[in-house]
């Protein structure tokens, strides 16, 4: 009871002091009582210093990956390991140059990539990722028995399996929680969303009835259909996916493709056949293809297919890049 009214003792008397200092002749000493505002310079100062641990990962933190597997890390990985060109690509993007140990044999951006140890290819090299003494390993999606095998030697293998840009995007910011690298994720993911709405702008003014019918073919006689982030990219960019009846990447069939009757064929520059024949050079040679409206109007565009394959921080450029290729008139700067 004692500390009760003695606390209200002092809000009493605090009270009656504001009160004399706003009654006659108290305004000055109000004034005296109240601090001067910092300098301009100060408060600049303050207003750019970083924000402290808002953006710092708190550990130890606790993640789920895409196999559902469980796992906590106890401080930011000092020495990681990627095993897909997509998880390279964000690692690098992270500033985790010093950081990566190990990368895969078909890792190619950025150039650095090329000079850090290598983990195997198609085919991984266990031996290797073992030596390499990794805090952490990160995967595109893995087949089962892979994953089982390097779980088994007690590698902690983080597998990360996007479906969509929006989920690339969250797993960009994933990685970066784990790295204790939030901020730079951030920017990243930032980055990727202006990407966005540039494109959306560009083409919101295209009509239902306007939109341009677009076929895709990266392999010779194959082409990629609904579930992919190329038919995401065509949906994005306000055009039509002809191949969008099935799922994933499927072998064509000519006529169809050809009764479809594409505005704009999209083709991969990585291509050339046994005869050194480039993939937009078999196109145009195919028994009834010069009656398609591509064709006939030359609106056969290369894309660069790492941008559109990749679940990267560069998938957005990939948009651009497909947004330019259907409607470049929309897309000119």
């Amino acid at each position: 009871m004692k500390k009760i009214w003695k606390s209200w003792s002092l809000m009493l008397a605090a009270l009656m002091l504001v009160l004399a200092l706003t009654s006659c002749g108290g305004e000055e000493a109000a004034k005296e009582a109240t601090p001067e505002p910092a300098p301009a310079a100060e408060q600049e100062e303050k207003a750019e210093a970083p924000a402290d641990d808002s953006a710092k990962t708190v550990y130890p933190l606790t993640l789920t990956d895409a196999t559902g597997e469980e796992m906590t890390f106890d401080k930011a990985p000092e020495k990681i390991v990627s095993l897909s060109p997509s998880e390279t690509e964000k690692l690098f993007a992270l500033g985790l140059d010093e950081e990566i140990v190990g990368v895969s044999e078909v890792d190619d951006y950025p150039e650095a990539a090329k000079s850090k140890p290598k983990m195997g290819g198609y085919e991984m090299d266990v031996e290797a990722i073992v030596a390499s003494e990794a805090d952490v390993v990160f995967t595109a999606a893995m087949n089962e028995q892979n994953v089982q095998k390097l779980r088994d030697l007690d590698i902690k293998l983080f597998v990360i399996d996007p479906k969509t840009i929006s989920e690339v995007m969250d797993s960009i910011k994933v990685v970066g929680e784990i790295t204790d690298r939030q901020a730079e994720a951030q920017g990243i993911v930032d980055q990727m969303q202006k990407d966005i709405d540039l494109v959306k702008e560009a083409v919101k003014s295209v009509k239902d009835e306007e939109k341009k019918k677009v076929y895709v073919e990266f392999s010779p006689g194959w082409t990629v259909g609904k579930g992919t982030y190329l038919d995401e990219m065509l949906n994005m960019s306000n055009a039509v996916n002809v191949a969008a009846d099935k799922e994933g990447w499927f072998e064509i069939s000519e006529e169809n493709i050809i009764a479809a009757n594409p505005d704009v064929i999209l083709y991969s520059g990585n291509v050339v056949d046994e005869s050194q024949k480039t993939l937009d050079q078999i196109i145009k040679e195919r028994s009834g293809w010069d009656q398609i409206e591509a064709v006939k109007n030359d609106k056969i565009v290369k894309v660069d297919d790492n941008l559109i394959s990749r679940p990267g921080p560069r998938v957005t450029q990939g948009l651009i890049e497909v947004a330019k290729a259907v409607y470049p008139e929309l897309m000119t700067p």
